[in-house]
């Protein structure tokens, strides 16, 4: 076909869903303002490459796309690219890229045995293989202590709610394309949950509160179902069942300052847990007060102060979004950086004006009348799928020791020495150490090769030396020995680096 040609079909395309386009708008809408937003218009409007170095340019990809998401309209053709300033930036991005596909969690989840999503099941539900499991559990073990320690109590609830508490929430109302469908019971619509707050909210309304038992603190690992459309889930970082990391906090208009700022209070717990998993570097950005929202302007004005005097006091740098702020309050957002330096949105505080007013919510003031509290809700995983997605990949499935799911590994150079192993990794595991031993039937270059795949951090060649002295010789994964220990000592320090937090040739 000639290049005019070519052009003519182009332009046919482009009348065509123009016209779509247009015809799709409302009456009302139907504007020039809108028009401009035709395909031909926007066309004309995008950034263009013409004075950049050609090579600084890069086609990536073509893909299939139908037109406005839709399988019954045209399907077009989707070019992917790039464009830089100079090839040194062009040739980074692709280092960048490269970088990332070799971390991509959802092939390192399945290298190290971690999870799959199972089609048979269906799309977006993650099943946690014996090794992630082992991981998630660390996780909430250690997000169950620092709240506990931080004055929450922990609460468990329902997975479902019959419909009428989603109307109250105005969850049904505002969310219901992200919510599954209802199920009857016994002649009532039951739902099952996209959030865990209404619940939290029923459990304060659910005794008399006075001034004086506010705040109350509570924290839930709740998991949540929300509808997601097949074409947009992507591995841990987009699926329709989930488990949040959800705490609410009710307190005293005077007393919110405190709740986000003080000692171990909000700030202070959200920078504890992101750095024990490894990250330090975030991008914090406070959202302000939509035109349209709930509350007076008095509580939206001693909110937003609130949460500025928070991260003022933690000394966090931070942006500011004018006017981006849910309808229901302020919130802060908390962006962490990882390993390659992309940014991933995690931790969220939120003040909520909504749900309190919404569901009636009051304790008793002083003077005996009745006042509303303040809701704030808080995650800092934000869910633990997606937080584990960024950790594999931040680490490249490399986990800390006192992360890994296998902490050591016994390699014995022949079954003559499996029961010394046995019996070592028994003594191990009564020490709290995750240690395991090569099932056989391999050499013992194939048990490191193996080991390596597996990215075990410690390694115990175990012969006849070792079984002689009642020791273990270990040996860093990436590079360095412990030396050969006696078994009592290399559990010692084992132990004592996994309390810690650090790697074991930091416990010696």
């Amino acid at each position: 076909m000639t290049i005019p040609a070519r052009a003519a079909n182009l332009q046919a395309l482009c009348s065509t869903l123009d016209d779509d386009f247009i015809s799709g708008l409302a009456s009302p809408r139907t504007s020039p303002k809108n028009a401009a937003n035709s395909p031909r218009a926007a066309a004309g409007r995008r950034h263009h490459t013409g004075q950049l170095p050609k090579d600084a340019i890069e086609l990536e990809s073509i893909a299939g796309a139908y037109w406005r998401g839709d399988e019954a309209r045209p399907m077009l053709q989707r070019i992917y690219g790039t464009a830089w300033e100079s090839a040194e930036q062009l040739a980074e991005h692709r280092r960048i890229q490269e970088e990332a596909k070799r971390r991509d969690h959802r092939a390192l989840g399945k290298q190290l045995r971690l999870f799959s999503i199972q089609q048979e099941a269906g799309g977006g539900l993650v099943f946690w293989h014996p090794r992630g499991a082992r991981v998630r559990r660390l996780m909430e073990d250690f997000w169950r202590e620092a709240h506990t320690a931080g004055g929450y109590e922990l609460l468990y609830t329902p997975h479902m709610a019959s419909l009428d508490l989603w109307k109250t929430s105005g969850h049904f109302d505002f969310y219901a394309d992200g919510m599954f469908d209802q199920m009857e019971v016994e002649g009532a619509q039951y739902q099952i949950k996209p959030m865990n707050c209404p619940f939290h909210v029923l459990t304060y309304k659910d005794e008399k509160r006075s001034y004086r038992d506010l705040p109350l603190r509570w924290a839930e690992l709740g998991t949540v179902y929300r509808y997601e459309r097949s074409g947009t889930l992507n591995g841990l970082f987009r699926v329709r069942g989930f488990t949040q990391d959800d705490a609410h906090i009710f307190c005293l208009p005077e007393q919110l300052a405190d709740e986000i700022q003080g000692p171990t209070r909000v700030l202070d717990l959200t920078e504890t847990i992101l750095t024990k998993f490894g990250f330090t570097e975030y991008e914090v950005m406070l959202s302000t007060r939509p035109d349209k929202a709930v509350g007076s302007d008095e509580i939206w004005d001693k909110a937003t102060s609130a949460l500025r005097e928070a991260l003022g006091a933690k000394g966090w740098e931070y942006d500011v979004d004018e006017g981006g702020g849910a309808f229901y309050g302020p919130k802060i957002d908390i962006k962490i950086r990882d390993a390659i330096g992309r940014l991933w949105q995690c931790s969220t505080i939120q003040c909520d004006f909504n749900l309190p007013q919404r569901f009636g919510l009051e304790y008793v003031s002083p003077d005996g009348g009745r006042e509303q509290p303040i809701m704030l809700h808080r995650a800092i995983f934000g869910s633990l799928e997606r937080f584990f997605g960024v950790l594999i990949e931040s680490t490249a499935g490399d986990f800390p020791f006192w992360l890994a799911p296998t902490q050591l590994r016994l390699l014995p150079v022949s079954d003559d020495y499996r029961p010394y192993c046995d019996a070592a990794v028994a003594r191990l595991k009564a020490a709290g150490i995750r240690a395991e031993v090569d099932p056989g039937g391999r050499s013992v270059g194939k048990q490191i090769k193996v080991a390596n795949q597996d990215k075990v951090p410690i390694l115990s060649v175990v012969g006849e030396a070792e079984v002689g002295a009642n020791a273990l010789k270990l040996e860093m994964r990436k590079g360095g020995e412990l030396g050969e220990l006696p078994l009592e000592r290399a559990i010692e320090v084992l132990a004592a680096a996994a309390e810690k937090a650090v790697e074991p040739i930091e416990a010696l």
